[in-house]
């Protein structure tokens, strides 16, 4: 029987894009459906966020993101251009924001489809992965192409679709909270939540005394 779960996500989450290989190596290896279910990272939803933390926070984190994906082997660089328009001096986010919209919109686009996953693997490699100029040229439609999606549909829904898209996003965040947690990326699995991309050994522990089995 093919077990399921989802997995709340951001483009804007190294954490996020830390876990995504991850996440496609247990589709490929166990029998496991995941619903890519994407939400607004906290600059959007909270944006005054990132002015309230502990200014060694930021810092932290990068110093952190950067030895886990040594210690993975993953690629890691930061994003150029960052999805969310920031100044890091002050922490302050940006009120023109040029990407991360169409960008989960697009996402959400490619849920509805039953690519999600697949489509937040190959753009998050770009963005996070060291690929400058990630929005430009042609790199997000081959992108696409690898995730088996075309991305002017996607960005046409994204433009024309965008309220029902964005309460689709909505939604994912409101079930998330209701899930037990805030954050991404979190794997949910018959409604415990599993927060970060070093629980994933913990999920998979639990999937398997529920049945999980190999492909």
């Amino acid at each position: 029987m093919t077990l399921k779960a989802d997995v709340y996500w951001s483009f804007r989450s190294p954490y996020s894009y830390l876990a995504t290989r991850r996440y496609v190596a247990l589709t490929q290896e166990y029998d496991l459906q995941i619903n890519q279910r994407f939400v607004y990272p906290l600059a959007i939803r909270e944006p005054d966020f990132f002015e309230k933390n502990h200014p060694n926070w930021l810092g932290y984190v990068f110093r952190d993101i950067f030895r886990v994906a040594q210690h993975m082997g993953i690629p890691m660089a930061p994003p150029n251009p960052d999805p969310i328009v920031q100044d890091i001096a002050t922490r302050k986010i940006a009120a023109e924001q040029p990407y991360i919209f169409e960008l989960t919109r697009m996402g959400q686009a490619a849920s509805r489809r039953g690519k999600g996953l697949e489509f937040a693997n190959e753009v998050s490699q770009m963005i996070w992965g060291g690929t400058a100029g990630w929005n430009e040229g042609d790199h997000l439609e081959k992108a696409a192409e690898r995730a088996g999606l075309n991305l002017t549909e996607l960005r046409v829904e994204a433009a024309t679709q965008s309220d029902g898209l964005d309460a689709e996003i909505a939604e994912n965040q409101i079930a998330l909270e209701a899930a037990g947690h805030w954050g991404v990326p979190t794997l949910v699995f018959e409604g415990e939540p599993f927060f970060g991309q070093d629980r994933i050994d913990l999920a998979v522990w639990r999937m398997k005394q529920k049945g999980l089995a190999e492909r």
